[in-house]
């Protein structure tokens, strides 16, 4: 009997090793080397062209790389907030993020040019100065605080929208309670234009629509129809007042710990995944209107004085701004914007 016993057992043990060895061979790559793991987090909708440029990004890394590295991705907001993913990047504890210049401002002063209002007037312009001297002395800054900046995707142009009624001239969206980004300047910039502005996390922002918390929101077209605005805001006002960049980051403490062939992959993967991707939302954003339209919201395009009334209340968030974004940074914005 207990040589019965002994023989299930060594039978057992073989089966387990056997099986132990198959999942190895699953989870390492042909050289026997497990791959380098890539996380890569996003507050946005698993269907914005954000997430086709992270797949971008992650096809050309993985077949570059002969797998040696895997990128994962989480959208929705799965890895957090804008801000503890940052931090997380810091820390080493993420690998890379997509994340507005709203938000890389916190870290990277001259980025809070990117949300000055009314300065960036089309795509074309703001290729000119993404892809240029500006854009790229903004990613340096990034640097000093363990962040790469692999290369600028976009949002788009973003739009005013509210529960109340419909926007045609500022006076019409006196005293809103309006959702902003975490920063300085977004905030400066809505009170300057007769609101009251209410910095919120994105994450928060469609449970703070839906219970009334807030009466309005802006955001690029993109955002508002994969996220379904229009169950909750019912007025969009066509304002165009701040074209929004995204960076897409990643942690410089695991960019040093690759080869400088990995290293290469990487930068070069940021770059052509960025161009793709803002040439991807810019055919998609009609279509992302389209839907809003469709769905029933009320969409209002300013009167060419109404505009010129909402630049220039806005003038004097320019020159509050202006020393922190650094004089330097600021003028050569402003001198690329103006081109």
């Amino acid at each position: 009997m207990k040589k019965i016993l002994l023989l299930v057992l060594i039978c057992m043990s073989i089966v387990g090793l056997t099986a132990c060895s198959g999942n190895e061979e699953k989870g390492t790559e042909a050289n026997g080397s497990k791959p380098i793991v890539m996380k890569l987090g996003s507050v946005n909708n698993d269907k914005h062209t954000l997430h086709d440029g992270y797949e971008k990004f992650k096809e050309i890394v993985e077949k570059e790389t002969n797998g040696e590295i895997k990128v994962e991705i989480y959208m929705n907001g799965l890895l957090g907030n804008d801000q503890s993913m940052i931090e997380a990047l810091q820390l080493g504890t993420i690998e890379s993020v997509g994340v507005s210049t709203s938000m890389l401002a916190n870290w990277a002063p001259s980025m809070l040019a990117f949300d000055l209002p009314f300065m960036i007037k089309d795509e074309a312009t703001a290729d000119k100065i993404l892809d240029g001297p500006f854009g790229e002395k903004a990613a340096k800054q990034l640097e000093e605080e363990q962040l790469l900046l692999l290369g600028y995707m976009e949002n788009g142009f973003r739009q005013l929208t509210n529960s109340k009624h419909e926007v045609k001239t500022l006076q019409d969206m006196e005293g809103f309670k309006i959702r902003t980004m975490q920063t300085p300047l977004n905030l400066a910039t809505w009170k300057a234009l007769g609101t009251n502005p209410t910095p919120m996390p994105y994450t928060e922002l469609f449970t703070a629509m839906e219970q009334k918390v807030i009466d309005a929101q802006e955001n690029p077209y993109g955002n508002m129809a994969l996220d379904k605005f229009y169950e909750v805001q019912k007025y969009l006002t066509q304002t165009n007042h701040v074209y929004n960049p995204m960076g897409l980051v990643i942690s410089k403490k695991f960019y040093d710990q690759l080869t400088p062939e990995q290293q290469k992959v990487i930068k070069e993967a940021g770059e052509e995944a960025s161009i793709y991707q803002r040439e991807l939302n810019r055919e998609k954003s009609q279509e992302y209107l389209k839907t809003l339209e469709d769905k029933g919201m009320v969409i209002t395009e300013l009167s060419p004085e109404a505009r010129k009334e909402f630049e220039e209340k806005s003038q004097s968030v320019n020159e509050e701004f202006k020393e922190k974004i650094g004089k330097e940074y600021y003028d050569e914005f402003v001198a690329e914007a103006g081109k």
